[in-house]
């Protein structure tokens, strides 16, 4: 999926992942919170975690995106929720970025661990920005039952890409973090977040101009992404925020 993709994909979500308003809103009173705490969110993508969270809990920080489209909407829901002389928004590659040491009480990529090369490399990543006792979010699939070959091809992963919700569990624990909370989506989650996407790119593609050179190729984006949510992801992948804290 390129950046095109996700950029006329979710051209009318607030959240980029399959995660509900709520869920997201339960998430920041899991983490505790409080006002003056400052956060680091690489792949931030439009912001919402970053500025609902400062509007309700008086928290500020920095997001980093790579999209522009994306950054501009962040920018505006600052302004909208009057939080932006707390919250502020690089143009950037996250897998790049390097923040100041020990900064951030709250350091989080959340569903964008290929920043990092896969979970373990994210963390990395997250990890000096992190200060003692701070908290760390990652945001990530699992499997929910072994994934027959057709839907490795049809998602487009490997088998050990991800791993059960116990085996992420180990995963944690050899990258020397503790899981300390973790909220999941469901079902219904999922088919939002999905089904909310096709809705936008056939839109997209009933209001472009005859011989439009990006058509074709989101055509079969859009026919693609409803076969696999459809007939894999629905039955195979879970997704889920880690809440994780430095292990003793």
């Amino acid at each position: 999926m390129s950046l095109r993709h996700h950029e006329i994909a979710e051209s009318r979500h607030r959240i980029l992942n399959p995660i509900t308003e709520e869920k997201l809103m339960l998430l920041g009173e899991i983490c505790r919170l409080e006002p003056g705490q400052r956060q680091l969110d690489l792949a931030c993508g439009k912001g919402e975690m970053l500025t609902r969270w400062a509007q309700r809990h008086g928290t500020g920080g920095v997001g980093v995106d790579l999209s522009e489209v994306f950054l501009t909407a962040a920018r505006e829901r600052a302004a909208e929720l009057g939080v932006s002389e707390r919250v502020s928004f690089e143009r950037g590659d996250a897998g790049a970025y390097v923040a100041d040491a020990a900064a951030y009480d709250v350091v989080s990529c959340v569903g964008a661990s290929w920043i990092g090369g896969g979970l373990a490399g994210t963390i990395e990543l997250l990890r000096p920005a992190l200060r003692p006792g701070g908290l760390m979010l990652i945001g990530e699939p699992y499997w929910t039952e072994p994934a027959p070959e057709g839907a490795l091809e049809a998602i487009g992963a490997a088998p050990d890409d991800y791993t059960s919700l116990v085996g992420t569990l180990d995963r944690f624990g050899a990258a020397g973090m503790e899981l300390v909370e973790m909220v999941l989506a469901d079902g219904d989650s999922w088919d939002r977040y999905a089904a909310g996407q096709w809705f936008a790119i056939a839109d997209w593609l009933r209001d472009a101009p005859a011989g439009h050179p990006d058509a074709a190729d989101m055509r079969d984006f859009l026919d693609h992404g409803r076969r696999t949510h459809l007939e894999w992801n629905r039955r195979y992948l879970g997704w889920g925020v880690f809440v994780l804290r430095a292990a003793r």
